[in-house]
């Protein structure tokens, strides 16, 4: 009894000594089951991340930056390129086409305002005064393209617009002595052979804001009303199956090689971004076409005469 007695208190005091240390331990667990309704907390506007979290996967993010650059497509430029320029002239200018409508002789051709239907009574009127340059079904090719402030020229078969501007008639001369005449002159004026310049038609793209920058396709498409590319093969590839296989190749795989001529180095590279032109130690005339900017990858094509004699790379 005594016995008893004595181990009652140590017996009571172990419980309540298990006890507290369970129910201590309670909170933890609980904390770390999640809540029956668990209720969603959002940032405030000020808060919201600009980036993704850190702690997302890769595919995760990829995913949302594939959404992303599919929603969201790089804008273009307000205003027309050097580089889109040069792209027009290169894809467009030499290319043929079927023509859907009658085109106007004479160097006042034919005016479109761009963005608004074709007018085709004051076409009619245009072929009825000056005659008819380009008839429908006529198969005709773009000679010429010129850029203005807000405005495209565009001309076919040659142009409606007479031969040459003054300027390219112009000679710059130091007396007896000094340096030789310069001339300069157009390289599409002349168009292909058997179109004279003056014989065929001009049409003038108005814009009623400064050029936008354009595609090929793109301006292709603002002369649908006359024109029909669809169905023609590229002037570019029908000139490039006349050369021969390794020509061909060189400028399939965009590089130049010694012997190409002008027309063949800017189908393999584009136009270069500077020439100089200078003569050597024999009287000999020499040009330089730069490609690129030092100290950038510049390469430095060299032609004697007509043809590319040769090619630098800076670094190697």
């Amino acid at each position: 009894m005594s016995g008893s007695a004595v181990d009652m208190p140590n017996w009571l005091a172990l419980s309540l000594t298990l006890f507290l240390l369970a129910d201590a331990d309670v909170p933890r667990i609980n904390n770390l089951r999640p809540s029956a309704n668990p209720t969603p907390s959002f940032p405030s506007d000020d808060e919201i991340p600009l980036f993704p979290n850190a702690g997302a996967s890769s595919d995760s993010a990829q995913s949302q930056g594939q959404s992303s650059s599919k929603s969201t497509p790089a804008p273009k430029s307000a205003t027309l390129q050097e580089t889109s320029k040069l792209n027009l002239i290169r894809y467009v200018s030499g290319e043929f086409a079927k023509a859907i409508k009658p085109l106007p002789a004479g160097k006042e051709g034919f005016h479109v305002a761009v963005g608004k239907p074709l007018q085709g009574d004051l076409l009619d009127r245009a072929v009825a005064s000056h005659g008819p340059a380009v008839n429908t079904g006529d198969n005709v090719q773009i000679t010429k393209l010129e850029f203005h402030d807000r405005q495209i020229v565009v001309d076919v078969n040659g142009g409606g617009r007479g031969k040459r501007h003054w300027r390219d008639h112009l000679q710059i001369g130091l007396g007896s002595g000094g340096y030789p005449p310069m001339q300069t002159s157009s390289t599409q004026d002349q168009g292909p052979p058997g179109m004279q310049p003056g014989m065929g038609s001009t049409i003038f793209l108005e814009f009623n804001k400064s050029l936008p920058d354009l595609t090929p396709d793109e301006l292709k498409q603002y002369l649908s009303p006359f024109l029909n590319f669809a169905k023609e093969r590229s002037a570019a590839v029908q000139w490039i199956d006349t050369l021969p296989p390794e020509m061909k190749k060189a400028i399939q795989d965009r590089r130049p090689v010694v012997g190409m001529d002008r027309e063949e180095l800017v189908a393999a590279l584009g136009k270069p971004d500077h020439k100089v032109r200078e003569r050597d130690s024999d009287g000999n005339d020499i040009e330089d076409w730069i490609y690129g900017q030092p100290p950038s990858k510049t390469v430095f094509v060299r032609f004697l005469g007509d043809r590319v004699t040769s090619i630098k790379q800076f670094p190697q």
